[in-house]
Formats: structure tokens, sequence, C-alpha cells
């Protein structure tokens, strides 16, 4: 991070997905020889001064982030799914939740593990955005026909509270808990920027001639 910027930003970066369309962990998908997870990680260190990685399997990959990002480990809430012994699955807003305790930044960018148009300058233009969101603004996020792209966006550490609160009352959608604040539009050109890859044909096409494999 350019240490002459105005802006305190901290990342964070969810790997919890169980990747059941992919058939195999998306995180470790290899594009032009870099696994997704890195290749993420490398491009939010280019834009903050810390970067955490919220995951239920830090030994899967701590050997492939890169050695200065920070793993968190991802636990369960200790729900049960209704009728059934089993806990009820994290989900990201647990994830990001988790991944927010520890961090003193006023922003934090969160991002998924599994996008492969992510690009680095068009990170760093957003962040030089920030200073202008108003704030009363919690989050400065794109927007898609069906509500927010909440997984390539910023946050104010300040909404924690907001969302522990949600949390504790058994919400679990990103959705719903922005509807209840108020949130910036981040102005976005390059839809193609937050494709994540869910099924191998779904990769296979936003890849393009890029190479990919597992």
């Amino acid at each position: 991070m350019n240490p002459s910027s105005a802006v305190s930003l901290t990342a964070i970066v969810l790997a919890g997905g169980k990747s059941s369309r992919m058939g195999r962990d998306k995180a470790l998908i290899s594009v032009n020889g870099v696994p997704l997870i890195r290749r993420v990680c490398e491009i939010a260190q280019a834009c903050a001064s810390k970067v955490y990685v919220v995951t239920p399997w830090i030994e899967r990959y701590q050997d492939i982030v890169p050695s200065t990002c920070q793993l968190i480990q991802e636990v369960g809430t200790g729900e049960p799914r209704p009728f059934s012994t089993e806990e009820k699955p994290h989900g990201p807003l647990i994830g990001f939740a988790q991944g927010l305790a520890p961090v003193q930044t006023e922003w934090v960018l969160l991002l998924a593990c599994d996008l492969p148009n992510l690009k680095e300058e068009i990170l760093l233009n957003w962040v030089q955005h920030l200073p202008e969101v108003p704030e009363d603004c919690i989050a400065f996020l794109p927007r898609h026909p069906k509500g927010w792209e909440p997984l390539c966006g910023f946050y104010r550490r300040r909404c924690l509270s907001s969302l522990t609160e949600f949390i504790n009352k058994g919400g679990r959608s990103f959705q719903q808990w922005l509807s209840q604040h108020l949130v910036q539009e981040l102005p976005l050109t390059e839809r193609s920027l937050l494709f994540n890859c869910n099924t191998p044909a779904d990769l296979g096409e936003v890849m393009g001639n890029k190479s990919f494999e597992f």
C-alpha cells in the first residue's frame, strides 16, 4: 500500500465456501499458474496495509497464501439446523464478522477468494474514492439488479456492532443486513470484475484464452 495514502485500510479475504457446484475447492484453482486464493491475496496486499484470510481450513491454505497474510480460523455458531443435530452452515456473513473483530483501521476491503477477474488498478482507484463516502454510510459497494455485491467492496469497521447484533438475532443474509443501513453505491464500469467461478463451465467461459487447472 502506498504509505502516503490517506485511507486507513485492511483487507479480509473469505475462503469458507464448500465449492459444491465446482466439485473441487475453487480457491485452489490455478489461473496462469497461480492459485486463485493467492492471486486475490496478492491483489489485496497492493491495496491494504494488512490482509486477513478467514477460513475453516487453515492448514489447507497456509502454505499457499502469502506469508504476510494472517489466517483466521472460522468457527461455527453452534446453532443446529432445523430438525437436525448438525450445525447450521457458517455463511460469509459469519466469516466477515469473525474477520472484522481484530481490525483496527477505519475501512475494510472484503473480497471473496474466487474472483479470477479482479484487477489491482481498479481496486486502487476505488480506494481513492473512500474519503468521499458520506459518514452515515457503513459501506461502499457495487450494485446489481437484485441487490448489493457484498463480497467485493468496502465496509467501515464500526459496522461490526450492527453486524454482530444482526447475527445474534439469527440473521445470515448480507442483503437483509445491508437493507437496514445506508450504503453508497460504487460505480462499476467492468461488470466482469465481479465474476466468481461457480462451475467448470462458467470458469472456462470467462477465462477465455487464459490457462487454468485444478
